[in-house]
């Protein structure tokens, strides 16, 4: 009797489906995704397609735990503890909001920048050679490209003198993001008016204070990325070139955007999980800086604002979108 109790027990757990606390217990890897932003997001199809890459598959060989704090830092910390409770053996973390976050529930469990911005000016690692704590990855250098964006706003925009910037007032990037993009105007002898808001119903008012501002054109931090419909609609309206991170906001209007290649940080972030599950120190594996930056420029934005493209930018771009 107690033989067949066993056996039906047994033949119960195998059929019992496949969670992420059944196959962790499994020594099947359990990764948490911490993303700022929000669901859908071109992060998780990216990742998982590194971690196919390296012989893993999700839901057969790993277990992902996805976790979106839709730009609400308050929210990505909640999140950041829930992944903790579940032990999981990574926090693969997008965006600096969400590596602060973690780095704030845990100090044991590798996290992993997928990738964050400034991590030395906002204290993510101690240097980039070794990071010297729990977290390593990537550095997306979105807070030492301001002279660049600018320089290149410059060559578009005839006598720009005055640019502003839309930030996140509660975004931990915000301060070196600003204060690159300010060092950049002081060297290009432009004005910087940084436009802070709370959050996403504080646009409108942003955008007429930038217009009072006297502001020929608007760099857009970018964290703002789930409300690109809203700023490009203002920006339209305003008659503002838009200059951003991603190819999804100069597709939908922007004027241009300038970065390294986001699916590519993407697809690299499995490396650092891959060699961490295989026994690596975090704190021992260098940070990566990309070293490819991609130039997107809407052709029929500018014609709308009324600006020639230079033959030289033209030239320069890897994509014109028409």
């Amino acid at each position: 009797m107690r033989r067949r109790q066993f056996l039906s027990i047994l033949g119960s757990a195998a059929a019992w489906p496949l969670t992420a606390h059944a196959q962790h217990f499994g020594k099947v890897p359990l990764i948490g995704a911490l993303v700022s932003l929000s669901a859908p997001h071109p992060f998780a199809d990216a990742f998982r397609s590194g971690m196919r890459d390296l012989g893993y598959v999700e839901g057969r060989n790993l277990v992902i735990e996805w976790r979106y704090a839709n730009a609400r830092f308050s929210r990505a910390v909640e999140l950041a503890a829930e992944l903790v409770q579940l032990q999981v053996d990574v926090i693969a973390a997008y965006h600096t909001p969400a590596v602060k976050a973690a780095m704030a529930a845990t100090k044991t469990i590798p996290i992993v920048m997928a990738p964050a911005g400034a991590p030395l000016e906002s204290g993510l690692v101690e240097s980039l050679a070794r990071p010297g704590v729990n977290v390593t990855g990537l550095s997306n250098m979105e807070a030492e490209l301001g002279g660049k964006r600018l320089d290149l706003l410059r060559e578009f925009v005839p006598g720009l003198t005055n640019v502003a910037v839309l930030a996140a007032k509660n975004d931990p990037f915000t301060t070196p993001f600003v204060q690159d993009l300010q060092n950049g105007a002081q060297a290009l002898g432009l004005q910087l008016y940084p436009a802070m808001i709370g959050g996403p119903d504080e646009l409108e008012q942003a955008f007429a204070a930038v217009i009072a501002a006297r502001s020929q054109a608007v760099i857009v931090q970018p964290n703002f990325l789930p409300q690109t419909s809203a700023i490009v609609a203002l920006a339209a309206a305003y008659r503002l070139p838009v200059l951003s991170s991603y190819r999804d906001t100069t597709q939908a209007g922007g004027l241009l955007s300038y970065s390294a290649d986001h699916a590519a940080h993407f697809r690299r972030a499995a490396t650092f999980v891959d060699k961490i599950l295989k026994g690596a120190t975090p704190g021992e594996l260098p940070v990566e800086q990309p070293t490819k930056f991609e130039l997107v420029i809407n052709l029929k934005t500018a014609k709308t604002l009324s600006l020639e493209v230079p033959p030289t930018l033209l030239a320069r771009a890897d994509e014109v979108i028409e």
